[in-house]
């Protein structure tokens, strides 16, 4: 599958903003969206699993071209810590219960709006990163914890 494009990050950003949709960009297309200089496969969505939110979700998925399986919607509409998703116009991960951060409203609270769409802080993005402990992660640590110290800096001039 191609890189994920700033154009499908508007999408479902808009289709799950018109319904209400609670969410947050995390992982690296999160980090993307907050400046991080590189690429990703897939979007990576933390999801409040609030029953409401989650039908909203499954609405706004297929408003947007997943073809969602009814095990799929179901797994969505009863927030299952993790659902991959491949049948749609990208790839999408919808992550309900994100390693290393404990809970969706702090991360909520700490949350930073960059250009109408909802992003984890980057130190959730980190903290979540180093607590799944795989090797793609621990490879990709250094380089986004030397480009929290440019966005830290860069976020204190602003």
């Amino acid at each position: 599958m191609a890189a994920f494009e700033y154009r499908q990050a508007e999408e479902i950003r808009d289709a799950l903003g018109t319904r209400g949709v609670r969410y947050l960009f995390i992982g690296k297309s999160g980090a993307i969206l907050l400046g991080f200089p590189d690429t990703t496969q897939d979007a990576d969505l933390f999801v409040d699993r609030g029953g409401e939110n989650c039908r909203k979700m499954t609405a706004a998925l297929r408003e947007v071209g997943f073809d969602l399986t009814d095990d799929q919607a179901a797994e969505i509409e009863r927030g299952k810590d993790f659902v991959q998703l491949r049948n749609g116009p990208f790839d999408l991960d919808l992550v309900f219960a994100p390693d290393g951060i404990e809970r969706f409203s702090d991360a909520w609270q700490r949350r930073v709006e960059v250009e109408g769409f909802p992003v984890c802080h980057l130190d959730d993005i980190i903290a979540s990163k180093a607590a799944t402990n795989r090797v793609k992660d621990r490879e990709s640590l250094p380089r986004l914890r030397s480009f929290r110290q440019y966005w830290m800096k860069k976020q204190r001039e602003c």
